[in-house]
């Protein structure tokens, strides 16, 4: 994915989908930045102490599950009585710590004869997500290799704490591109193309101070909010001139929900937009 053009040049800002409909370039987006060659470069220089670490959050966590979701299910089964067990679970991946994947979240893209058309990834339609025998932007495609780069970690809780600045990771509280870059500057951050952004926004922190009736009421909300980056142009420049392969946090949603400019929505521009990860 070589010399992908500047932000600024971009004909639709919504949609750069240069690869052919339903191929492995089409489902792998922005992984395509992790070649050989960056990977190599990522684990030559960053790697120090080979310690060994899980990002990944208890799956039964959150629990109770907003948006109306099935809340994670364990069962332990004799698979021959007396003999062995088998494990069967039935969950939500949304529940817990999980990728985004361009199944997940579409995009609007009215024309006129149709108004409130919707597509997802490379202009996929959800006709074709549904149908069983259609790979097409699936998780399959990547899944093959995995996601494996250099990581740069943006810790707003950190840095809130350092500051005074409160923070509560289920209100709308957002994070401005001003305060990442402070933070990257503090920490040496230099982005690379193919690098994997992770925002701490303090998610566990949150959850682990509300009592068991706080977090039902959260999960009833027909609303619910989130803390995150901001919504703004300024944001969409950053994330594509940095040609992320992937973007994650702690945070529910990433960037602040309900969004406080629809028309900058992340979820729009990367993952149905831009192929890229969240």
């Amino acid at each position: 994915m070589a010399n992908l053009p500047k932000f600024d040049d971009l004909p639709n800002k919504m949609q750069y989908w240069p690869a052919a409909a339903g191929s492995e370039e089409e489902g792998l987006g922005m992984l395509r930045l992790l070649t050989p060659e960056i990977v190599a470069d990522a684990a030559r220089t960053q790697i120090q102490t080979g310690e060994r670490v899980c990002l990944n959050w208890d799956i039964e966590n959150l629990t109770p599950p907003g948006f109306g979701r099935k809340p994670f299910e364990h069962r332990i089964k004799w698979v021959a009585e007396g003999v062995a067990f088998d494990d069967e679970y039935h969950f939500n991946p949304q529940q817990s710590s999980q990728w985004d994947g361009f199944r997940h979240h579409n995009q609007p893209a009215p024309t006129p004869e149709n108004p409130n058309r919707r597509v997802f990834h490379g202009g996929t339609t959800a006709e074709e997500i549904i149908d069983g025998n259609s790979p097409r932007i699936g998780i399959g495609f990547w899944a093959k290799k995995g996601i494996a780069g250099r990581g740069v970690l943006i810790d707003y809780v950190s840095y809130a704490e350092k500051k005074g600045i409160p923070l509560n990771a289920l209100t709308r509280q957002t994070i401005s591109l001003d305060e990442v870059l402070e933070i990257a500057a503090e920490s040496n951050i230099t982005f690379q193309h193919g690098d994997i952004f992770f925002l701490r926004v303090g998610l566990p922190k949150t959850w682990s101070k509300m009592s068991d009736t706080e977090r039902k009421a959260y999960s009833e909300q027909s609303m619910p909010q989130h803390a995150g980056i901001e919504q703004s142009e300024r944001v969409l420049r950053f994330m594509w001139d940095n040609h992320f392969a992937a973007v994650a946090s702690d945070a529910v949603s990433f960037e602040v929900f309900p969004a406080r400019s629809p028309e900058h929505d992340l979820h729009h521009h990367l993952l149905a937009g831009w192929g890229g990860f969240l």
